[in-house]
């Protein structure tokens, strides 16, 4: 909800220029009535939100390990010293590198085009 308050605040801004083109209600109403921005928004929305539930999962799961199973985080690997939490916390670390690259990878691609698609149909 917040941030379709927000994007309506900025594209019904009188100042606000998005890719060249600057924003009125009448160009905000074209947009908004595009079945593409429908899909753009219904896309980015719910790729975020899976991965954002991906990422709570994963680093809540490990904070829970932290808390309520220490023995299994401190199991040593191997004969050395390191134990089984250090590679569960660095996984943790990677993932959230990977989840951020895979909606940086999408938006840059598909979500890039499809606005520019938007904004040159709504001129």
């Amino acid at each position: 909800m917040f941030i379709d308050v927000f994007i309506n605040h900025i594209l019904s801004s009188p100042k606000t220029t998005i890719g060249g083109v600057k924003m009125s209600d009448q160009i905000v109403a074209k947009i908004k009535a595009n079945p593409k921005y429908q899909h753009l928004k219904s896309t980015r929305t719910g790729l975020g939100m899976l991965l954002s539930i991906l990422m709570l999962i994963v680093y809540y799961g490990f904070i829970a390990l932290v808390a309520f199973n220490k023995d299994f985080l401190g199991t040593p690997i191997g004969a050395g010293v390191t134990s089984i939490g250090i590679p569960m916390a660095l996984g943790v670390i990677l993932f959230t590198i990977a989840v951020t690259a895979i909606y940086v990878r999408r938006a840059n691609s598909e979500f890039d085009k499809l606005t520019a698609e938007i904004l040159e149909e709504a001129k």
